[in-house]
């Protein structure tokens, strides 16, 4: 025997128009919660960047991997 749970007495139709609807929005509820996650870290960020004074823009890098001088290796003759 089969449980009817169809307390709203919906067609089989409508009732998955209902369901693929729900899933649709539960899809895009995850997604806002995501990019809005992402604004605030980067919103976060931006005001950090904003209350640090202002000599510490010009600060240089302490790690100044741009000074680094690579050496080639010496080449070989060609005969």
């Amino acid at each position: 025997m089969m449980k009817n749970d169809n307390i709203l007495e919906m067609s089989e139709k409508s009732r998955l128009t209902a369901d693929i609807t729900l899933l649709m929005l539960k899809g895009a509820g995850y997604a806002a919660i995501f990019v809005l996650a992402i604004w605030f870290v980067i919103a976060a960020m931006a005001f950090i960047g904003r209350i640090l004074p202002e000599e510490s823009r010009d600060t240089p890098d302490p790690i100044n991997r741009s000074s680094l001088v690579i050496e080639a290796a010496p080449e070989v003759a060609q005969v």
